[in-house]
């Protein structure tokens, strides 16, 4: 049997761009929601059919995430209408998990009833900080009374919940992202995403920073940040399952758990990206980046996407290694090599690996088949993986 599939359908429009976001969205004055609502469907049912004639010779869907850009800007008739096909065309696991990202404006939160009706069973809060100064900063829509009554109704319709934090912001002292933190884990129960602020290519905070306007927490003081973001979360029965990424047991993302396992997922919409196995293949799927021209090839052809591209067994155990190794579970080596046709050894090099593990950053278990970082390692993880994987 074939492991399940998760679906990601991307929504490239919001209502303004964050300074710090590197993400594929845009700004338009008005937004086509209908126009684009009708590509996303029938993308979804061109990839369908490219996956086998009729449901019963296609993967199940355990989850969908609708990401963005900010997908609670499209109409909820559009959400309910992919949830639908996406049952029909593949069916759902008895556990389908079905996210969609909201931003905690008053008109996102009008809408959260009607999503809730669409099919949409766990919302994902694009809170970013409860501090009214820090989001001045990070150029969000909404303060922080909206954000609180977000949640509020949110935790009245979904039975899971999560949110977004950004941390290691300028200026931020360990007590005042302890405060913070803890505000935030009074208002959910559930899942929380803590980020540390980052600089990215191409955004309006890169050339500030170049500039010298602001400076960010580094070193020492990003490691203590994080330190006691994990200490923290941890006190209130959170556990970081992955880097950036807090749940209590069981309620972690099982989309995003796709990811980080190296499942294969579908991705549609514009510049969504892929990894899709058929007939023993691994290949990596991409679309057309342009929200408008991905939107008229799919009007004309039936899909944006760009050609495939083949995955050998060590592009396949480079991302695997890159992904798993984030996870606090770490990397099944069995798995690995079933889904890569290389054992982890043979993906690493041998004196990093022999270093890491004498160091304390790694254990590879050889009784529990499992390759993981320790909290030494994950504090280092990408300086750790760009010497260690081949």
């Amino acid at each position: 049997m074939a492991e399940p599939l998760a679906l990601y359908v991307h929504w490239p429009f919001c209502l303004s761009k964050c300074p710090y976001c590197d993400f594929n969205s845009h700004v338009r004055d008005e937004i086509p929601r209908a126009r684009f609502g009708r590509a996303l469907r029938r993308e979804l049912a061109h990839e369908a059919a490219l996956m086998g004639d009729t449901p019963a010779e296609r993967p199940t869907i355990s989850s969908i995430f609708f990401g963005g850009g900010t997908p609670s800007l499209m109409a909820p008739e559009t959400v309910a209408g992919l949830i639908a096909d996406a049952r029909a065309a593949f069916g759902f696991t008895d556990t389908v998990e079905i996210t969609l990202e909201a931003n905690p404006t008053s008109v996102e939160t009008g809408l959260l009833r009607a999503f809730r009706a669409a099919g949409v069973n766990r919302i994902s809060m694009g809170i970013q900080s409860l501090e009214p100064e820090a989001l001045r900063f990070l150029g969000r829509e909404h303060d922080a009374p909206q954000a609180i009554t977000a949640l509020e109704t949110a935790r009245k319709l979904f039975e899971r919940i999560s949110f977004d934090l950004i941390y290691a912001r300028p200026g931020q002292t360990e007590a005042a992202w302890r405060s913070e933190l803890e505000a935030a884990l009074a208002l959910v129960s559930d899942h929380l995403s803590l980020y540390q602020l980052t600089i990215e290519p191409g955004t309006k905070f890169e050339g500030l920073y170049r500039q010298g306007r602001f400076r960010l927490p580094e070193g020492d003081d990003a490691a203590r940040l994080y330190e006691l973001t994990a200490e923290v979360a941890a006190r209130h029965g959170l556990l970081g399952y992955e880097i950036s990424n807090y749940a209590r047991p069981g309620a972690e993302s099982r989309h995003n758990l796709t990811y980080w396992r190296y499942g294969d997922y579908l991705g549609i919409g514009p510049g969504a990206h892929g990894r899709l196995t058929r007939n023993g293949v691994t290949c990596a799927t991409r679309r057309h980046r342009a929200p408008e021209p991905w939107a008229e090839r799919v009007e004309r052809t039936g899909t944006g996407a760009h050609p495939d591209e083949r995955l050998d067994n060590r592009d396949r155990a480079r991302e695997m290694l890159l992904m798993g190794l984030r996870l606090r579970e770490g990397i099944d080596t069995a798995r690995f090599a079933r889904r890569t046709g290389m054992a982890v050894a043979d993906a690493l090099d041998a004196d990093i690996l022999n270093m890491a593990t004498d160091e304390g950053y790694l254990v590879l278990d050889p009784a529990a088949q499992r390759l993981r970082a320790t909290d030494a390692g994950r504090l280092r993880l990408e300086s750790l993986l760009a010497a260690l994987v081949l």
